[in-house]
């Protein structure tokens, strides 16, 4: 497809522990140079390298074409066509780069799904800084205008949230962005920012899923609406970092975290819910302090599937498409460690791994293609070229 017959010259609207855990940030391992799957026995798909990015942490396409844009954490977003000509973007936030923050997450409107000349919607996350050495996660909408082929601008990006309050550290900011087929409202996920104790404490929005608005305000009828800002904002709480978020196809809310040392967790998310971090957990603190699992402490949502020891997510995504007409509906994820494929089929409310396909490097995305081909990034902790990977089946 045409670049030009994609986007051009129509406007966007625009908006990725106490101490570093093992799973949040390993150090580097040695990896294999290899870009196929060959590496992976009994793969049922290949791998094609598509190119390689500077720390690259989430992606979306542009509904309606190939164009394909990817967020990088040091503040830089970077485009490609259908085949595969590179598209510079300017005009990103300034973000407050190091450990896990950066810019964060992006996310399209499908509703605006078109291969003609049509304005986009478009919003980003990253993190902000603040005062005293404090920083936060922020959600960010504006409008991307192309003036080429392969040059476009971001223009009127404005800040449409805020985490509150910022804290010291750099680490879980989650700032994960889904919107439901009917696009009402936008669901932002907020990290606890290994701070712990403030995803109980429903006056601030720390460790929390939030229901908004588009336009960043709180949607009526949260549960918390009663006690004022920001807790009208909350949906869910008592999370811990989470770094997938995602509608499954019976319109139900999941959401994918970090657990500590052990207990990484996918969860139905339903309104009102305290998910128990830092209370419960299946997992245990980093210095080997134990944490009361989730099995005694009734009142506490369970996860409908946890990982001991763990996969370190980065990213999820429910498949849809007709590539891989077997896993329709299940859950792909994207796991750092071991670095890993991994897909869970839904049982009403609870899941269970049906398979993990071992992968050469730390996946930090995933994305599915226009055509319903897998498209993955590689984590930046493994390597200073991360390769964006396209998988189909293998023939």
């Amino acid at each position: 497809m045409n670049l030009l017959s994609a986007i051009l010259p129509a406007t966007f609207a625009l908006a990725s522990c106490n101490s570093a855990p093992a799973g949040d940030n390993p150090p580097p391992p040695a990896a294999a140079d290899s870009t196929s799957a060959q590496g992976q026995s009994g793969a049922p798909f290949t791998i094609e390298a598509m190119g390689t990015y500077d720390e690259p942490w989430a992606m979306a396409f542009v509904p309606g074409t190939e164009v394909l844009v990817l967020t990088g954490k040091k503040g830089e977003l970077f485009a490609r066509d259908g085949q595969g000509n590179a598209i510079t973007i300017t005009g990103a936030p300034q973000v407050d780069y190091g450990g896990q923050g950066g810019l964060g997450d992006i996310a399209f409107l499908q509703s605006e799904a078109a291969s003609t000349l049509t304005p986009r919607t478009i919003y980003l996350t990253w993190a902000e800084a603040g005062e005293a050495d404090t920083r936060g996660a922020a959600l960010g909408r504006g409008q991307m205008v192309c003036t080429s082929a392969t040059s476009c601008e971001i223009r009127g990006l404005e800040t449409i949230w805020r985490q509150r309050p910022k804290v010291t550290g750099r680490g879980h900011y989650s700032h994960r962005i889904a919107f439901a087929d009917d696009e009402q409202y936008l669901w932002l996920a907020s990290g606890e920012r290994q701070k712990m104790e403030p995803a109980q404490d429903l006056s601030n929005t720390l460790g929390t899923v939030l229901r908004l608005m588009p336009d960043g305000s709180a949607a009526p009828g949260n549960p918390f609406a009663d006690r004022g800002s920001p807790s009208d904002q909350i949906w869910s709480y008592g999370h811990r970092n989470t770094l997938g978020l995602a509608f499954d196809p019976q319109g139900r809310l999941w959401n994918l975290e970090h657990g500590p040392a052990g207990g990484d967790e996918l969860n139905l998310i339903e309104r009102g819910q305290n998910y128990g971090w830092p209370v419960v957990s299946n997992g245990k603190h980093y210095d080997g302090r134990p944490i009361p699992d989730h099995s005694t402490r009734p009142e506490f949502e369970k996860p409908a599937i946890s990982w001991n020891p763990v996969i370190a997510p980065g990213d999820m995504i429910f498949y849809t498409g007709d590539m891989f007409p077997e896993w329709k509906g299940q859950v792909l994820i994207a796991a750092m460690k071991p670095a890993a494929l991994v897909r869970v089929a839904i049982d009403g409310e609870s899941a269970r791994e049906v398979a993990r396909y071992p992968m050469d490097r730390r996946i930090r995305s995933i994305e599915q293609g226009p055509d319903g081909a897998i498209w993955l990034i590689e984590d930046a902790k493994n390597t200073s070229s991360p390769r964006l990977l396209r998988l189909t089946p293998t023939r």
